[in-house]
């Protein structure tokens, strides 16, 4: 991992990190420096308002923040800061089988955008913050194709296992 911290990777509880924590795990086969911490939209706005308004004086490029029911982390924080940010909606003990996570990061009114990717989708929003980096970073920009490629080998293997049955 670089030293350089460029994504901070944010989630309303401890409970979220199991689903969190493969951002974090694409981030370190691309050898990318993040933060990884809790910060509560509704136990800690104080850390939240503060954490949002100096992510880019620290360095952060790009912010993944993660939760569950009411889900209000990744679009209040968009709103304090400029930064792109990436919501993960978590299917959490209290969620109506996760709906209601998605729509509350899903559905941002006009001028607060959040990305947001699939339910429990972290992983995918460490790719997709990556992704956002290597825009401006032809070694990223590198590696990202050569993960695509292994995609695309993983794939021709399964095919080549099934057609030897």
């Amino acid at each position: 991992m670089s030293n350089l911290v460029k994504i901070g990777i944010i989630m309303g509880s401890q409970s979220d990190l199991p689903v969190m924590q493969e951002a974090a795990d694409f981030l370190d086969e691309m050898q990318i420096g993040y933060e990884l911490t809790i910060v509560s939209a509704h136990r800690t706005p104080e850390r939240m308002f503060e954490y949002a308004r100096l992510a880019y004086q620290r360095s952060l490029r790009v912010i993944i923040a993660g939760a569950g029911g009411a889900a209000h982390l990744p679009g209040m924080v968009a709103s304090l800061t400029a930064l792109p940010v990436i919501g993960v909606p978590i299917k959490s003990s209290n969620s109506i089988d996760g709906w209601d996570s998605v729509l509350s990061i899903l559905q941002m009114p006009a001028g607060v955008p959040v990305a947001t990717v699939a339910l429990n989708g972290a992983r995918n929003a460490g790719i997709l913050a990556t992704q956002i980096l290597a825009t401006n970073d032809e070694t990223l920009y590198q590696k990202l194709l050569a993960y695509k490629e292994s995609l695309k080998e993983k794939v021709n293997q399964q095919i080549a296992n099934l057609n030897k049955k």
